[in-house]
């Protein structure tokens, strides 16, 4: 590691970073994307080198294929598996890697894996290249939204093989069985299907297709670790695989197309020839690189330092990758809701095309700080797509999603996130979707019998392990609740639950359901119920309304009794939409500035984290997400020079590092951290998530002199949104004056009605606190 951290250092000085693609010569942001950052220890969804935004396609190597965690890509391994197409939640497929010499693809990735160097890679934003030392082989990675495309430099004067591990262990699960066949001396076409895992309950096809710009001389295959002799046109069933080989006499440069669906072969088919028709491999190398400035171009930033402009990108980056597509081209996908696969169409414009997409995704839960904020400002178009896809579900599957995997329900983590979702969607003018069905869902998932019932990947019928039917009678969903399931954690469930009430009810009075927004609104005080005046901390009760013994802010383990992965201490500030409630029952504002502040000091020596699966036991812990809005709490009780003080430093000390070994602290989780991360450095957050009918944005000192906002016009009318700041610098972090389109501002927040029109903010910062800006 220390030789490592030399040689980076040594890199930076002499030319920027340019190991991850940097250059001082350009200023795409592309240029600045690091995805090596905190690969040392990767979730299988984390590192996606060869993708588009939102790819159903991630094709890049893998140098572990076991695990949902600690899998993938992880910076210290020393050999290369396989180059596999998908990385998504709950869902992996298409395992593939070139070889010469003796033939071990039938005995399996650890017979036939490859050794490789950091020094011969190259790696950025929908490109890859590798070389894979026991093979002489140089390989070279990108893809459309679709389809990967490969190319292989193999040595001279040999045979070239391309294994199709399909049938092998990957990421999540095994494959209950697969299937390869010979279409024609220029393709092989098959599927895997995914087993079951605990979290996607059902077996899960991904199909694919290969073309090749040489004829294929052998097509071989195997079964269970053996051989098939003779001429084979096609293997299926368990623990099955094949081969195609290239003779000697042919090209030492193979080029190869995998398109992939969740539908069928012919829809793979469809895929290929529809984005990737030609075999131009630079062209969409250079494709994918313009996809992701335009994405990435939306902000532009100046000043700061060249690390933080790494990080920022990077961190932008991972915001738009996590979460997958799993529709195709022509709006076809897979829906694994009922009790047999259904394929369904997506209804299409006036000139043929999906009106939207399919997604695959983890867990919205936490978004409504990250994501929902992020999203909702610089790409509405993405945030309306995720709406649509989400009232697709609903109306075949009957449940407005909490993170959906293979075209099903996982019920992964608690409470309804999709409600702050979309009200902060529809309060913000996102509103291309049938909201009506929407509403429908949001608020059948608001009573016994919807999503918030089922806690912590609950499949069962009748389900009740959220503990709706205790939330509606009592106010409260105690502890104790029996049953399969987990996260059934009560005082969280009942934070959740009133948040989610109050955005629900802020969405019911957009839509003039009068009725409806009183009655979520008083049901979103829920959580004064669980607050204890003597300990003055939320304190989870028993089954009898009793508190529960033995009670402590913090502990040991995972989490404490009551709070999903946390405690008390960090739970008991989830309440974003009633913090002047929670303020009162501090006993006011300074008493609630002295409590959070001591919070961050005590949290200061563990750099605002604890180490994952250690939940309990820091008072701050921006390794997840339950902690994340807590830098910005002081701008709502009266000191807001501390938000502009903790928030620089959680982005410094948490979340600055560039290298493999930190920067999202083990589990960015597709795009929360990132989203997190840029709020941060742009000086902007929404303490509500945006929910608000008076949708607001708080303000605290950005990292950079200039950011300026590309605004979607098909949402917003303005062109863009501009912060500038002046004296800024490491020391200069507190606000000591502002501008707000020229005119003095001394709020510590502006409306998203005046972001929407375009603008300019401008902040003077000092290196002493102004604690008479911003105080009211």
């Amino acid at each position: 590691m220390c030789k490592f951290l030399f040689r980076i250092s040594l890199i930076t000085l002499l030319c920027g970073y340019s190991l991850f693609g940097f250059s001082q010569k350009s200023n795409d942001p592309t240029n600045y994307v690091n995805p090596l950052i905190d690969t040392h220890k990767s979730r299988w969804f984390y590192f996606s080198s060869a993708s588009r935004p939102f790819g159903m396609v991630n094709l890049s190597p893998d140098t572990w294929v076991k695990g949902s965690w600690n899998s993938g890509y992880l910076y210290d391994s020393l050999h290369v598996r396989c180059f596999s197409h998908i990385h998504a939640w709950q869902m992996s497929g298409i395992p593939v890697m070139p070889a010469v010499g003796e033939f071990k693809g039938h005995l399996g990735m650890e017979s036939y894996k490859s050794a490789f160097s950091h020094d011969d890679e190259n790696i950025s934003p929908g490109y890859h290249r590798i070389y894979l030392k026991d093979y002489n082989i140089r390989a070279e990675l990108t893809s459309t939204t679709r389809a990967g495309f490969h190319r292989y430099e193999y040595p001279k004067d040999v045979d070239k093989d391309v294994i199709f591990d399909v049938g092998a262990f990957l990421g999540h699960s095994a494959m209950d069985s697969a299937k390869v066949e010979k279409v024609s001396e220029y393709e092989i076409a098959g599927y895997s299907i995914m087993a079951a895992t605990g979290r996607r309950p059902k077996p899960t096809y991904v199909y694919f297709v290969a073309r090749f710009d040489q004829p294929i001389s052998t097509f071989g295959a195997w079964e269970k670790g053996v051989l098939k002799e003779g001429e084979v046109q096609q293997i299926y069933g368990k623990e099955v695989g094949a081969f195609v080989r290239f003779d000697k006499q042919q090209s030492n440069t193979l080029k190869m197309k995998v398109a992939i669906s969740y539908t069928s072969t012919e829809q793979a088919r469809l895929n290929m020839d529809t984005e990737l028709a030609h075999w131009n491999f630079d062209t969409v190398v250079k494709a994918s690189k313009d996809e992701w400035n335009n994405y990435l171009g939306r902000i532009k930033v100046k000043g700061g330092t060249e690390k933080q402009k790494v990080k920022f990108y990077t961190d932008l980056w991972h915001a738009l990758l996590g979460r997958r597509i799993v529709s195709d081209v022509d709006g076809k996908y897979c829906d694994m809701t009922g009790d047999k696969p259904v394929i369904r169409q997506i209804a299409l414009d006036n000139e043929g095309l999906p009106l939207h997409k399919q997604y695959n995704f983890d867990a919205l839960w936490g978004s409504h700080w990250t994501l929902n904020v992020l999203w909702s400002m610089v790409y509405p178009e993405v945030m309306n797509d995720f709406c649509s896809s989400m009232v697709e579900m609903y109306e075949h599957g009957g449940l407005i999603p909490r993170g959906p995997s293979g075209g099903n329900y996982t019920y992964v983590m608690i409470g309804d996130p999709a409600s702050c979702f979309f009200a902060t969607a529809y309060n913000k003018g996102i509103r291309n979707y049938n909201i009506e069905k929407a509403y429908e869902g949001l608020r059948k998932n608001a009573f016994v019998g919807g999503i918030r019932d089922r806690a912590g990947y609950e499949h069962r019928k009748n389900a009740e392990g959220g503990g709706m039917n205790f939330y509606v009678e009592k106010g409260y969903v105690p502890e104790g609740i029996k049953g399969p399931g987990g996260h059934k954690n009560g005082a969280a469930m009942t934070l959740e639950y009133s948040y989610q009430d109050w955005c629900l009810g802020q969405l019911a009075l957009s839509l003039n359901k009068t009725k409806d927004y009183d009655f979520f609104s008083t049901r979103s005080g829920n959580y004064k119920n669980l607050w204890n005046q003597q300990s003055q901390f939320i304190h989870p009760k028993n089954m009898d309304g009793a508190w529960i013994d033995d009670f402590a802010p913090i502990g040991k383990g995972f989490n404490m009794k009551g709070f999903v992965e946390s405690n008390s201490a960090i739970y008991t500030n989830f309440v974003p939409h009633d913090l002047k409630g929670l303020i009162t029952l501090f006993g006011g504002e300074e008493r609630y500035t002295q409590y959070v502040d001591s919070c961050f000091i005590k949290a200061q020596g563990n750099k605002f984290i604890t180490d994952h699966g250690k939940h309990a036991e820091s008072w701050v812990d921006y390794e997840n997400q339950p902690s994340t809005q807590m830098a910005h709490l002081f701008n709502h009780s009266g000191a807001p020079w501390l938000s502009q003080k903790w928030v620089r430093e959680v982005k410094e000390t948490t979340f600055g590092d560039v290298s493999p070994y930190g920067g999202y602290n083990g589990d960015e989780d597709q795009g929360q951290m990132g989203a997190l991360g840029v709020l941060m450095a742009m000086g902007l957050f929404q303490m509500d998530g945006g929910a608000s009918i008076s949708s607001q944005y708080e303000i605290t000192s950005p990292v950079f002199d200039k950011i300026e906002i590309s605004l979607n016009q098909d949402y917003y009318s303005g062109k863009r949104f501009v912060i500038s700041t002046k004296n800024n610098s490491s020391e200069n972090l507190y606000i000591q004056s502002a501008k707000l389109n020229g005119k003095d501002w001394v709020k510590y927040y502006f409306f998203h009605n005046e972001f929407a029109k375009g603008g300019k903010l401008e902040l003077v910062l000092g290196s002493n606190p102004n604690k008479n800006w911003g105080f009211k």
